[in-house]
């Protein structure tokens, strides 16, 4: 791996594949998720263990999770507040890698000041139509789905935002790079 990221004819884009492929190894072998039940892919693990097991990681210079943030945010969220369904659904695919994950939370104007959402969710019937812009998406034109904080109350700025599984698929989301010098 060391290799590979050093060597300049490789780009994230040429790295993915490498990286989905260690992430799913680590999937198989249990070693993602460590702290969740085992019901939904953990280990039972405690944080102590978890611990060791990512400094082991970062020791050996190890190829970095692509769902790295997903696994602690999303994950939990899931198995604590989400349905049987939705855990059955998004679960396994988030830990293996086969399924990508961004997070929209930062916005132009605004960066990671969660107070100042703007992007706006309104009920329409059985669905949610949002309107707005996120910045900074990490492999947001890798993802197959994104973490979204909208705001769904104008009238309460720290108590009106709700969070969002949105496909990346999906008319009117658009991705486009920030171009770094």
């Amino acid at each position: 791996w060391r290799e590979e990221l050093r060597d300049p004819k490789h780009t994230e884009d040429s790295l993915m594949e490498p990286r989905r492929t260690w992430q799913g190894k680590l999937y198989k072998a249990g070693y993602l998720g460590m702290d969740w039940p085992s019901e939904w892919g953990g280990r039972g693990a405690t944080e102590v263990e978890k611990s060791i097991f990512e400094e082991e990681m970062a020791r050996a210079d190890a190829p970095p999770i692509l769902n790295v943030l997903r696994i602690g945010l999303l994950g939990p969220g899931l198995i604590h507040h989400g349905s049987e369904e939705q855990r059955r659904r998004f679960i396994p695919p988030m830990l293996s890698g086969e399924e990508i994950w961004c997070q929209g939370f930062s916005e132009p104007g605004a960066g990671s000041d969660l107070a100042n959402v703007q992007t706006f969710a309104q009920r329409d019937g059985e669905r949610w139509i949002i309107n707005g812009h996120k910045v900074w998406t990490t492999l947001a034109h890798f993802a197959t789905w994104m973490i979204l904080l909208c705001r769904t109350d104008k009238g309460d700025k720290y108590r009106g935002l709700s969070y969002f599984v949105v496909p990346m698929k999906v008319r009117g989301v658009s991705v486009k790079p920030l171009v770094k010098m």
